[in-house]
């Protein structure tokens, strides 16, 4: 993704489990639809047309992604729909499927097996140093996208704000209430797992919102630097690359051009997690162009207008001001935040009124639906940047959107269907119906 302007290319991956058919057990199965070279020999990358296959570090997950970098989402969920469909074929054959969701609930992440094939020793040695036998590592799915930029004003201007973005993205996306067949006591329990699974080496993950690091240098002397120190011990053959090793929320990729985002959960079907991808790209553009700052409240206010609001919710007057402003957001502050939207989702209060009126909010203009004295919730923000942002996403985005604000996030819709402690058999027939979505590319829980 070399050399492309910010928001001129972008790249999304979607993860998947592999389960029998019936039981929903994990089969470590990716070999089948990766299939063979003319050779014989075991693929571990595929691609049709604009739409690669490749494995992950177990054996029971399958990622699809964009070939190459993408200019439109015109038809991107149809055509990830079309190959996770020829992906199913095949599994067929064998009792087998994909699954949504970003955490299997049930699965005993002890019987996780490797990818024998390509990459072999790099995945031994995160076994060997963080054992991957763990959900932290076995067991969770997710839906990355990859933002273009070129040069350091372009990092530091999409830097900042994918940092300020991190915290929402739980309260959209969550799709992980039940590991260990119960209920978690987090909606977004793979972030949960995630920010967990390297404590032993904590430089890598952080706090999961990246430092304010808005240039190469500056990332690499607080970001990379300590990784690269911290991991040598245990890396002696150093075999880990730091820019995969970096697993903040959100990863610089400077060898491609390109910011990782890391914290949507995946979703029950193609085109939901596209209509996700796509907010956030049209999130993060009006962050950075001061769309949200510039919007006129409910009473005709400017949040912008610093003679009509408190010197707590003013805004910069110029972009160039208000750019700065958005780099100057506290890294553990963003992480609490993101703490509380892991735990809560949607229903997650915000009353960090400096926060709020990054997005043109502040208590005084809660949404029209939130009665004045009640809390402003994530949800209720992602309600009011929806109808400000509405108009950059495709129409297929825009109708999936609309019936995904109004159920709530594929947690909080799961989590109303089970409960705290559902029978196995209640896990097996509710998430046949998130695989019966993926195979026909429709929303949970919503009547059609």
């Amino acid at each position: 993704m070399s050399n492309f302007k910010i928001w001129e290319r972008f790249g999304v991956e979607m993860e998947f489990m592999i389960v029998d058919r019936d039981t929903l057990n994990v089969l470590p199965r990716a070999d089948v639809p990766l299939g063979k070279d003319k050779d014989g020999n075991q693929l571990s990358d595929i691609e049709y047309d604009d739409i690669g296959l490749s494995n992950e570090l177990v054996s029971h997950v399958l990622e699809f992604k964009c070939a190459h970098p993408k200019s439109t989402f015109d038809g991107l969920g149809k055509r990830f729909f079309h190959e996770i469909r020829r992906a199913n074929k095949k599994l067929e054959k064998i009792n087998a499927m994909l699954l949504p969701s970003a955490c299997h609930p049930f699965m005993d992440p002890a019987e996780m097996q490797l990818w024998p094939y390509d990459c072999l020793d790099i995945y031994q040695t995160y076994d060997r140093i963080f054992n991957c036998k763990g959900h932290g590592w076995a067991n969770l799915q997710s839906t990355h996208l990859n933002l273009s930029f070129d040069g350091d004003e372009e990092f530091g201007e999409l830097h900042a704000a994918i940092r300020l973005l991190l915290p929402l993205i739980p309260a959209i996306a969550a799709s992980s209430p039940y590991l260990d067949s119960k209920y978690t006591g987090y909606r977004d329990a793979r972030i949960e797992v995630y920010r967990h699974n390297q404590d032993k080496v904590p430089e890598i993950t952080g706090q999961v919102i990246p430092e304010q690091a808005y240039s190469y240098d500056e990332y690499n002397k607080m970001i990379f630097d300590k990784v690269k120190k911290a991991i040598a011990p245990y890396d002696t053959e150093h075999l880990l690359n730091h820019f995969f090793l970096n697993s903040r929320g959100a990863i610089a990729r400077f060898d491609r051009g390109a910011i990782e985002i890391r914290l949507v959960d995946i979703q029950e079907c193609p085109n939901a997690d596209i209509a996700i991808v796509e907010l956030e790209i049209a999130t993060l553009k009006a962050i950075v162009n001061g769309k949200f700052a510039a919007s006129r409240t409910s009473n005709g206010a400017s949040a912008s207008d610093t003679s009509n609001t408190s010197s707590a919710n003013s805004v910069p007057h110029t972009l160039k001001e208000y750019r700065e402003f958005l780099r100057n957001f506290d890294t553990t502050r963003l992480a609490e935040l993101l703490n509380k939207t892991v735990k809560d989702a949607e229903n997650a209060t915000i009353d960090w009124q400096e926060y709020l009126s990054v997005f043109g909010m502040n208590f005084a203009t809660s949404p029209a639906t939130t009665p004045a004295s009640a809390p402003i919730t994530a949800g209720d923000i992602w309600k009011h940047i929806y109808s400000v942002v509405k108009n950059d996403l495709t129409e297929v985005s825009q109708s999936f959107m609309e019936k995904m604000l109004e159920r709530g996030t594929l947690s909080s819709a799961l989590y109303k269907a089970l409960g705290d402690a559902p029978a196995h058999e209640a896990f097996v027939t509710e998430y046949k119906k998130l695989a019966n979505c993926l195979a026909h590319n429709r929303l949970y829980g919503i009547n059609e």
